[in-house]
C-alpha cells in the first residue's frame, strides 16, 4: 500500500462530512444575521399566527409520525450483532501431500486415458497455479483405488473433526454449549447428514438444531454464514458452529470426458470450522463482526448449466464445467457488486461511478470506457475463491486489483489448491498469519459457484488479529521483499515458489528456529538473484 493510500481512504470515507461543513457554516452565519436583525423572530411570529387549520393539520401529521415511530420501536425485533469468535482450517496431514509429478503417473496407471487425455490433464494441472504440497486422501491413488462411501466419510471426519477440535481448543467453548450446527458440502450428502454426524461425534445435546446445505457449489461458505446470521436473529444468546467441506473421495471422476476431468486436477482436501455468536459477552474476544451479506443468483439456462453434475456417455457421474463459466461468472459478479457497492463504497467512488454511467448513456458506451470502482477504498483485505489461476486472473482484471491485494488468494491456491467453499477461510488464515488484520479493518469474502451464485460477506475486525509466526523479523522482511519483487515484475520462478513454500510451512508447523534458518539458508542461493533483481528494479 502506497504512503498516500490511507489519507486517500480517509478523505473518501469522510467526503460527505467535508462537503457539508461549509454548507452548515454558511447556514449558521445566515441564521445569526437574521437573528441579529430581528427577521428570525418575525418569521416565527408569522408562523405562529398562521391560519388555524394549517397548524392543526401540521400537528396531526407530527402526532401520526410520532405514533408510528413509537410502535416501530416497540414491536420491531432488534437485530442481534453477529460475532465471529474464531475459526480453524484443516492444514493437511503429512502423508496426504500430493505433488504434481505424482498425478500424471497415477492417472496413466489406471489405463482409462489416452495419451491425449493425459496431456490435457497435465496442461490443466501445471497451469492451475497449484504447488507441490497440496493434499489428497491417499486412498485415491492407492491400488486399488477406494472411492466408496466409507472412505468418503473417513475423509470428512479426518478433515472436519480436526478443524472443529482445534476451534474448540482455541475458543474454550464446549460442544454442549453449541445451539446450532450448520454444515455445507455441495456433492457429499449422506444419511445421516453431516451435521448429525458432527453432533454424534462430539455428543452435543438434543436441543441443538442442525442444518445441512447441499448442492450449493463453491459459494456455499457464504450461504452457510447467511443462514447462521438469520438463525442468530431468532435465537438470542446462542453459539452457532458452521462447518464447510467438499469431498474428493465421493466426487472423484474416473471417466475420460475432458469437461469433467478439470475438478480432478485442481480440487484438494479441505475443511473449515467457524464459531459464530450473538452473545454480548463475546464482543471483547471475537475476531470479527459481520456487517453485510449480499447474495446473487442468476437463473438463466446458460448460468444454470455451466456447472452441472451429470453422467457422461459411459454412465459415469461427474461435474461438467462449461466453456461459458467465466462469462457467466463475470455477469453474476457485476450484479453482486451493483448491490454491494452502495453499502460499502465511499461517496467519492459512488459519484464517480454515477458520472461514468451518465456519460456512457449520453455519449455512448464505445466512446466512454466503463468505470470500475476502486474496492480497495472500501476494503483492507480481500479473500477471493481460489478456483484456479484463470479464475483469479479474471477477478484481478474485473476488479482492477493490484498484485498486493491478490497475493493472499494466489498463495492460498498455491499452498492448498482449489478447496471449494472453504477457500475464503484459508485465504483469511493466510492474511492473519503473514499480514495481520488491524482493528477496524474491513475484510471482503467473495465466493462463486454453481447455480450460478456469487456471494459476498463483509466483516469488520473487532481487534488486531495476528497469528504468531515462528520466523524472525529479518527473515519475514526478506520474504515480503522477494514476494513483492516477484509480483511486481511478473516473476514466477522456482526461487519465489521455494520461499513462498517455506513461509507458508512456517505457519503450519511448529519448528525450531535453528531448523527453519537452516532450510532458509539452503534456498538462499536461489533467492539471491531475484532479490538483487528487485533491488535493481526499485533503484531504477
Amino acid at each position: 500500500m502506497t504512503a498516500g493510500k490511507p489519507l486517500k481512504k480517509a478523505l473518501a470515507k469522510h467526503f460527505g462530512a467535508i462537503l457539508l461543513t461549509p454548507v452548515i457554516g454558511a447556514v449558521a452565519v445566515q441564521l445569526q444575521s437574521l437573528h441579529h436583525d430581528g427577521e428570525l423572530q418575525r418569521y416565527m411570529d408569522a408562523l405562529a399566527n398562521t391560519y388555524t387549520p394549517v397548524n392543526v393539520a401540521l400537528l396531526v401529521v407530527l402526532a401520526a409520525v410520532a405514533v408510528v415511530a413509537v410502535l416501530k420501536c416497540t414491536f420491531s425485533v432488534p437485530k442481534s450483532t453477529v460475532y465471529l469468535v474464531d475459526f480453524a482450517v484443516h492444514k493437511g496431514l503429512e502423508d496426504w501431500k500430493f505433488p504434481k509429478d505424482l498425478f500424471i503417473p497415477m492417472s496413466a496407471e489406471t489405463g482409462r486415458f489416452t495419451d491425449d487425455d493425459l496431456d490435457f490433464q497435465k496442461k490443466i494441472l501445471y497451469r492451475s497455479g497449484l504447488g507441490d504440497e497440496t493434499y489428497v486422501p491417499p486412498w485415491l491413488y492407492s491400488k486399488p483405488q477406494c472411492i466408496d462411501y466409507a472412505h468418503a466419510r473417513k475423509e470428512f471426519e479426518t478433515t472436519c473433526f480436526t478443524a472443529i477440535r482445534d476451534l474448540f481448543n482455541k475458543t474454550g467453548v464446549q460442544p454442549r454449549q453449541i445451539g446450532i450446527v450448520i454444515t455445507n458440502s455441495s456433492l457429499f450428502n449422506p444419511t445421516p447428514s453431516l451435521s448429525a454426524t458432527i453432533m454424534n461425534h462430539f455428543k452435543m445435546p438434543h436441543t441443538t438444531l442442525n442444518y445441512n446445505l447441499g448442492g450449493m457449489g463453491c459459494s456455499a461458505g457464504v450461504v452457510a454464514i447467511d443462514l447462521a446470521r438469520q438463525m442468530l436473529q431468532l435465537y438470542p444468546d446462542t453459539y452457532t458452529l458452521v462447518v464447510s467441506h467438499e469431498n474428493l473421495t465421493n466426487n472423484w471422476y474416473p471417466g475420460c470426458d475432458r469437461s469433467m476431468l478439470v475438478p480432478n486436477c485442481i480440487f484438494r482436501s479441505n475443511g473449515a470450522a467457524i464459531l459464530l455468536s450473538n452473545k454480548t459477552k463475546d464482543c471483547w474476544r471475537a475476531k470479527y463482526q459481520l456487517q453485510h451479506v449480499v447474495r446473487t443468483t442468476i437463473s438463466t439456462d446458460e448460468a444454470f448449466q455451466c456447472v452441472y453434475q451429470m453422467e457422461d456417455d459411459k454412465g459415469i457421474r461427474g461435474v461438467r464445467l462449461g466453456k461459458e463459466l467465466m462469462s457467466v461468472a463475470a455477469s453474476a459478479l457485476k450484479l453482486n457488486l451493483t448491490r454491494l457497492g452502495p453499502k460499502v463504497l465511499p461517496l467519492t467512488e459512488q459519484l464517480a461511478f454515477a458520472a461514468n454511467l451518465v456519460a456512457r448513456q449520453v455519449m455512448g458506451p464505445k466512446k466512454v470506457k466503463p468505470y470500475v470502482p476502486d474496492f480497495t477504498m472500501a476494503f483492507d483485505h480481500i479473500c477471493l475463491h481460489t478456483g484456479g489461476r484463470a479464475v483469479l486472473d479474471t477477478m484481478e482484471k474485473a476488479l482492477s486489483l493490484n498484485p498486493e491485494m491478490m497475493e493472499p488468494s494466489r498463495a492460498g491456491l498455491y499452498r492448498f489448491g482449489n478447496v471449494s467453499s472453504t477457500s475464503i477461510w484459508y485465504v483469511l488464515a493466510y492474511i492473519e498469519s503473514f499480514r495481520g488484520v488491524a482493528r477496524g479493518d474491513k475484510v471482503w469474502q467473495l465466493g462463486f459457484g454453481s447455480g450460478f451464485k456469487v456471494n459476498s460477506a463483509v466483516w469488520v475486525a473487532n481487534k488486531r488479529n495476528k497469528v504468531r509466526c515462528y520466523v524472525s523479523s529479518s527473515v519475514r522482511t526478506a520474504c515480503a521483499t522477494v514476494r513483492l519483487g516477484c509480483a511486481g515484475m511478473g516473476i514466477a520462478g522456482d526461487s519465489c515458489i521455494h520461499m513462498s513454500r517455506l513461509c507458508i510451512a512456517a505457519s503450519s508447523r511448529v519448528e525450531s528456529l535453528r531448523s527453519l534458518f537452516y532450510q532458509l539458508l539452503l534456498k538462499l542461493h536461489k533467492l539471491l538473484p531475484v532479490a538483487l533483481l528487485h533491488i535493481r528494479y526499485v533503484t531504477w
